[in-house]
């Protein structure tokens, strides 16, 4: 019998990976709510949409599902993940099923940056990168299905989303070094990103 593309898919991810990729998933949507209305207070005044600067900082969950698990389309995953929740449940910020093409970019851009570069989220400048990648790809396809903006404030909404991000990527190495070193027999990480 045949086996489903999906099937082969999740089939190298063990148990263990699909529930830190669960977990990161939900972390990054609650996180959400919290952070684009403190955002929007800086950035209403500037006239720059809020979650372009606020996503460096819930994105940075799929950076760090990317460093715990180690596995190429892990990114992929969360973001997947993240886009049915957001679908299925109408949390703050939905676009109804549009959110499940914004919320899988984010998840692309990490993955892809993590294959060429081979790091998988294993040194702070993968990171950072992943990061910006992931915050870049959010905002440019959101800004095109959404807010069509002209191309100056485009240009400056892109440069705070790139900086955003790219904090968000910092902040998700240093996660994924402080989880790294909790020590428990049953708590372990994949060590390699093949």
């Amino acid at each position: 019998m045949k086996e489903g593309i999906a099937r082969r898919y999740l089939k190298k991810f063990s148990l263990f990976d699909l529930v830190v990729i669960a977990m990161v998933a939900a972390i990054g949507i609650a996180m959400k709510p919290v952070i684009v209305p403190l955002v929007h207070i800086i950035t209403g005044p500037l006239f720059i949409p809020g979650g372009a600067i606020a996503g460096g900082f819930y994105m940075m969950w799929i950076v760090v599902g990317a460093g715990l698990i180690k596995k190429p389309g892990t990114a992929i995953l969360v973001a997947l993940v993240q886009a049915i929740l957001v679908t299925a449940t109408g949390v703050f910020g939905t676009h109804g099923v549009i959110s499940l093409i914004t919320y899988l970019s984010p998840g692309i851009a990490v993955d892809l940056i993590l294959f060429l570069t081979r790091q998988y989220a294993d040194n702070i400048y993968s990171c950072f990168f992943a990061g910006m990648a992931a915050n870049l790809g959010g905002t440019a396809l959101t800004n095109f299905v959404f807010f069509k903006l002209p191309a100056v404030p485009l240009m400056l909404t892109l440069a705070g989303g790139a900086l955003s991000g790219g904090l968000g990527g910092l902040l998700a190495y240093m996660i994924i070094k402080g989880i790294r070193k909790i020590d428990l027999p049953w708590f372990k990480f994949n060590k390699g990103g093949k």
